[in-house]
């Protein structure tokens, strides 16, 4: 990964860049708004990239091994773009003894890509979540912020056949 030595300041020209600005004089450039900061900037511009991590570290006068280690300590953060569709298999416990992991298994071959991982076309995002707090319905996915219980590998199979056939339309 590449950097870039030079961190932008906020132009006339980047209005995202100048609302990011905003919302850390707001908290008068605190290093303790960090994770406020991190919030506006991923709800700004998606994700978090590196020269923007860059930027609030200088900004807020923070290491930027410290406001690296908060972006990826978090799991609402993402380093990288997120796909038009996401996938969440729980892992937890129950959902675990129930096959979570065949089905996961099962959706990177089918996907082609691992848990953390974006499609190439940026259609679909999967990813793992430690545990969802819901058991009594184990296995757990999440398709789009849509929670659905007892799956099975045909009822995965539908669903992602059913998210990626809408974004075709």
């Amino acid at each position: 990964m590449t950097v870039n030595s030079t961190i932008h300041a906020p132009s006339a020209s980047n209005k995202r860049l100048r609302l990011l600005e905003a919302t850390m004089k707001r908290h008068q450039y605190r290093p303790d708004a960090l994770i406020e900061v991190l919030h506006r900037a991923q709800e700004l511009f998606g994700y978090l990239d590196i020269n923007l991590l860059l930027h609030i570290a200088q900004r807020l006068k923070l290491p930027p091994s410290q406001v690296y280690g908060v972006a990826t300590f978090y799991h609402f953060f993402s380093l990288a773009p997120k796909g038009v569709h996401s996938c969440v298999v729980c892992m937890g416990t129950a959902c675990y003894v129930k096959q979570a992991a065949q089905l996961l298994s099962f959706l990177e071959k089918t996907t082609g890509i691992k848990a953390g991982e974006t499609t190439s076309d940026g259609q679909l995002s999967l990813m793992t979540a430690r545990c969802l707090g819901t058991c009594g319905i184990a296995p757990a996915v999440v398709f789009d912020e849509r929670l659905e219980g007892h799956q099975t590998v045909e009822s995965v199979t539908a669903r992602l056949n059913t998210c990626l056939s809408a974004s075709k339309s």
